[in-house]
This record gives structure tokens, sequence and C-alpha cells, in this order.
């Protein structure tokens, strides 16, 4: 049923927009492509990529979403627990002041390589403790990690005067969406899921405890530095493209788990096909609600995920 909601909905999210098109328009700019007709052009060129964007980044998010959760053990994880987006931001601020003539490809890059240098960064110091990786040491290495990045990048932004094009990319938004940044998305994310997926079992487990882990004989250090992989390669690639987009990760998991229970090889897949079907439906609506202007799909994620945040910090932990 969720697989037939996206595809449903990344359908009106091809048809709906500043444009007037309709399904058959479509239908024939898919499968019947005439590079001479402009409304082929914008479904081909700009409204199919963005939608295979959405939906991908939404799924990568709420999978990273997940895997940290099982990870660290706390309900109210997500991948900017890692320093992910800080990262990110931190090395597309050093590409704008030092290397403008970047392309977009290269901003990507260069974006996807700042958010590997935060999951790095925030594993080396969890795991260099005296006791070890701990859920709680590495909560609080991805924050001071995240925090000293984003004051860092904040600072280089002020001085050297680039904070308004940053403030479009930490809005969130998939309007620069091309098919290159597809397949960036594609690449990162079959290595990613299969490694995810591979995991699933032994992620069920150590979501149990560490000691229920171990008694079992699971490899718990190997399983984690998989599982902060996955969270590298899913959520740097969709940081990457889509700025900062937040709540995708937090709000999908523990709807996932409501539904299919604490399996993680059903919570990965189902959170990955709920995942995409969440951005795509606030990437449409965020094109639909102020048109012809565009309000930021970081808006429309929050929107959503800040009464879910707050019922989450009272306390409830149901579902873990």
């Amino acid at each position: 049923m969720a697989t037939l909601a996206l595809v449903v909905s990344l359908g009106w999210s091809i048809v709906l927009g500043a444009a007037d098109i309709n399904v058959a328009t479509v239908w024939q700019a898919v499968f019947a492509f005439d590079a001479n007709e402009t409304k082929h052009q914008v479904i081909q060129e700009l409204r199919l990529p963005r939608a295979i964007g959405a939906a991908l980044v939404g799924g990568f998010l709420a999978v990273s979403g997940a895997v940290m959760q099982g990870l660290t053990r706390n309900p109210l994880a997500s991948p900017s627990i890692m320093g992910v987006t800080h990262g990110a931001a931190f090395a597309l601020i050093i590409a704008l002041v030092f290397f403008p003539s970047l392309t977009n490809v290269g901003m990507t890059v260069a974006s996807f390589l700042g958010a590997g240098l935060a999951v790095i960064l925030v594993f080396a110091v969890g795991a260099f403790s005296t006791s070890g990786l701990t859920p709680v040491k590495l909560a609080l290495a991805g924050v001071a990690i995240g925090g000293m990045l984003s004051s860092l990048s904040t600072a280089i932004s002020l001085h050297f005067q680039v904070a308004k094009q940053m403030s479009f990319w930490y809005a969130g938004g998939l309007a620069n969406t091309d098919w290159t940044s597809v397949q960036i998305l594609l690449i990162a994310g079959v290595i990613g899921l299969v490694i995810a997926i591979a995991i699933s079992k032994a992620m069920t487990v150590l979501s149990l405890g560490e000691d229920v882990s171990k008694g079992l004989g699971q490899n718990t250090w190997l399983v984690k530095t998989l599982g902060v992989i996955v969270v590298f390669l899913l959520s740097g690639a969709a940081v990457s493209v889509a700025g900062t987009i937040g709540f995708v990760g937090l709000v999908i998991p523990h709807i996932t788990r409501f539904l299919v229970g604490a399996d993680y090889r059903l919570i990965i897949p189902v959170s990955a096909v709920l995942g995409g079907l969440l951005l795509v439906v606030a990437d449409t609506g965020a094109r639909l609600v102020n048109a012809p202007y565009e309000t930021p799909v970081g808006a429309i994620t929050a929107f959503i995920g800040v009464p879910f945040f707050l019922y989450l910090a009272r306390g409830d932990r149901r579902g873990m």
C-alpha cells in the first residue's frame, strides 16, 4: 500500500506545478519524448529528476534515522546527531569561498566529502575514549563536532560574505535537483542500502542492548562501523543534494516501528518507502502552498516534525 501511495505521489508531483501539464502529456514525455516540445523538456529536465530525487532523499534520511536510533538506542536520534549536516555545510562554505568556480557537481561532491569528514570525526572521538564507543558518547561526540563545525561555518560565511548563498542551502529544497544529482543519490543509495539490509538482523539484536548483543556472540564494533558507513553514505548524499531537511529521519522510523514492529529487516525497507512518500508529498506542497513561489521544503517537514518531536521529548519511549 505504501509503495502504491509513493508511485501515485510521484505521478502527482510531476503533474502539478506552475505550468499546466496533464497526465497524458507526462506519459508522452516519459515514453515518447519530443525534444521540440517545451512541456516534454520541463518534465524530463525539471520535474522528473526532482520527483525521483525527493523520493530518494526522503528514503535515505529515513533509513539513516532508523539506523541511528538502532545504534544509539535513542528515540530522539536522527542523522544530524552525527554532524552530517554541519560537515556538509562546512565543506560547502569552503568550496564557495576558495573554489567559487566549481560546478554544481563539484559543490555536491564537496558537501558529500564534508559530511563524510564529520562522520569520521564523530566516530573517532567516540571510539578513542577509554571505555569505547557507547551510545551516549556517540551522541555527545556528534553534538560536539556538529557544534564546532557549525561555529566555523558561521564565522567563515560572515567573514567572506557568503551567508546569503548558504541561507538557501540551510532552508532545504530540491529546486536544483537534476539527473546528475539523481545519479549521485543512486550510487550512494545502492551501496548504503545493501549494507543496511545486510546488517538489519544484527541491528535488531543490537537495539535490544549491547550486553545482549555481545552475549549472543555478535561483533558489535563491526555492526556499529557498518551502521556509521550507512549513515554517511545515505544522509551524506541526501544532504549534499537537498540541503538541510529535518525531521524525516526522526519521524519516519517511529511510524515504521509502530506499523511493522522492531525487526530491522522490515524497518529498513518500509522506512525507505515511507520516507520517500513523505518528502515527495512535502516537496509537492512546497511548490503549491505559495505558488508560483516556492516554500522551503524544510519548513514543510518541520511543520510536521516539530509536534512529533515534542511528543517524543515528553518521554514517550514506546516502540524502541
